[in-house]
């Protein structure tokens, strides 16, 4: 499992890479397609309304989580930023709803499907593991052993506090 990890992480990441890259150097050219969707985004998420500007930002960060991904840097974490920026990629770059002819629908529609599956490499990229416990997993783990550390240290004190009473009754009736 961890020799497929080590290639497919490369092998996905490689488009995000291709990808972003060129979103950043054509922002200028990109920006004009990718309007519908930067118009529809930018109010909602507070973002600049500047079209060039998110085209360039979202290809920075694409570009940016492909290579750690691929390096097996914060895995999880630069999947979900390649899920991200492939949503709007893929519906700014492949508008297939929008085609009038009936060929040139089926040919944006296949390569919308391109960028969803890679979307969904991404997503499931960030929910793998590697093969160790989730955070879910390590925190109910870890409130069970503070659970159990507690119950330990509960009785220890009851014990230490039974023995110092009975140490203090046999000082008390040496006294006497």
């Amino acid at each position: 499992m961890i020799l497929v990890r080590r290639l497919a992480r490369p092998l996905i990441a490689a488009y995000f890479v291709k990808c972003g890259i060129d979103q950043v150097r054509r922002a200028k050219e990109l920006a004009p397609q990718a309007e519908p969707v930067t118009d529809a985004v930018a109010g909602p998420l507070g973002l600049p309304g500047d079209p060039e500007l998110l085209v360039r930002a979202n290809g920075a960060a694409m570009a940016g989580a492909g290579a750690l991904f691929a390096l097996g840097r914060m895995p999880r974490l630069s999947a979900l930023v390649m899920a991200t920026t492939m949503a709007p990629t893929a519906c700014a770059a492949h508008p297939f709803w929008t085609a009038r002819d009936t060929e040139r629908r089926a040919e944006e529609l296949g390569a919308f499907l391109k960028h969803a599956g890679l979307l969904g490499a991404a997503l499931l990229a960030a929910v793998d593991t590697a093969g160790k416990p989730g955070v879910t997993w390590r925190g109910k783990r870890l409130a069970r052993d503070a659970r159990r550390a507690a119950k330990v240290a509960a009785g220890q004190a009851r014990h230490a506090a039974t023995v110092s009473a009975k140490d203090v009754q046999l000082a008390v009736e040496r006294l006497h």
